[in-house]
């Protein structure tokens, strides 16, 4: 695996030497539910804006919300910007390596705080996100899709696959997502190009199609509540003064649905009013 990953892994930013725990976090927060083509340009702006925890934590969180643009799910940028925040007053201003410690700031999950402490600081972690875990239901398991995400059986899964050397570990880490993106992908997997191939369980059982549990599936984004909120935040983006009522109105037709999906971003804390009808992202 590791040989393999040496040869083929993507020139991604977070990759290259020198990179930063800060850089490795933000692509991290950028990187849940986005695609990496759409991450990287936006990346490099906001480090080029903001290349540390303490940059980030001087501005107000409306700023971060901002320059998240369309990269989508917005609070990613709020609980970002209230881990800069964190960083910067109990950590010095240094991304911590520690896993529980990375785990108490805001925003910050099992899968983002391993990935930080195996890919910025080389320790020996468990990494499982949605490629790792396709790779070990096919590879060990035999079954053409994983079960819906379970912390405890997928972290066992991987670690029962990690190896001892410390710097080994990091790579195959790496390496079993970059398998999982590339090669054992959901549809259409190209295994006479898989270096494990010889050792799938699912290949050497002839492909079963899976029977098992599913996760959720998520809504369609048309028409629905998430399309309205982007709407509403792509206003409030758009300029420094408070949008109104008015213009809120015009951006959906659909009343209730309007009104929930403002109602919503305010719960957030993704919008703010500033007076009855005039709304602004947070403390600008």
């Amino acid at each position: 695996m590791n040989a393999w990953f040496q040869d083929n892994a993507r020139d991604l930013p977070w990759r290259r030497l020198g990179f930063g725990a800060w850089g490795v976090l933000v692509s991290e927060f950028m990187l849940q539910q986005t695609p990496v083509n759409r991450v990287i340009p936006r990346l490099a702006e906001w480090l080029e804006r903001w290349p540390s925890p303490g940059d980030l934590a001087a501005v107000p969180p409306g700023e971060a919300v901002r320059a998240w643009a369309t990269l989508g799910y917005p609070r990613r940028a709020l609980w970002l910007h209230a881990a800069a925040v964190e960083i910067t007053e109990r950590h010095g201003g240094v991304v911590p390596s520690d896993v529980d410690a990375l785990l108490a700031l805001s925003g910050i999950g099992d899968y983002t705080a391993r990935a930080v402490a195996a890919f910025a600081y080389g320790l020996r972690h468990p990494v499982v996100d949605t490629n790792t875990r396709r790779v070990i239901a096919r590879a060990v398991a035999g079954q053409a899709e994983p079960a819906p995400p379970s912390r405890t059986r997928d972290l066992e899964a991987m670690s029962a696959l990690l190896p001892l050397p410390v710097r080994d570990a990091a790579v195959f880490n790496a390496g079993m997502m970059e398998l999982g993106a590339l090669v054992c992908t959901a549809k259409n997997p190209h295994c006479g190009d898989c270096p494990i191939q010889t050792a799938c369980a699912w290949r050497r059982a002839g492909y079963p199609a899976y029977a098992g549990p599913r996760k959720a599936v998520q809504r369609k984004f048309e028409g629905s509540d998430r399309q309205v909120r982007g709407l509403i935040m792509a206003e409030l983006r758009a300029t420094h003064h408070p949008v109104t009522d008015t213009e809120i109105t015009v951006l959906w037709p659909d009343p209730v649905q309007r009104d929930r999906a403002l109602a919503g971003l305010l719960a957030d804390g993704l919008a703010v009013t500033t007076a009855p009808g005039r709304y602004t992202l947070p403390h600008e």
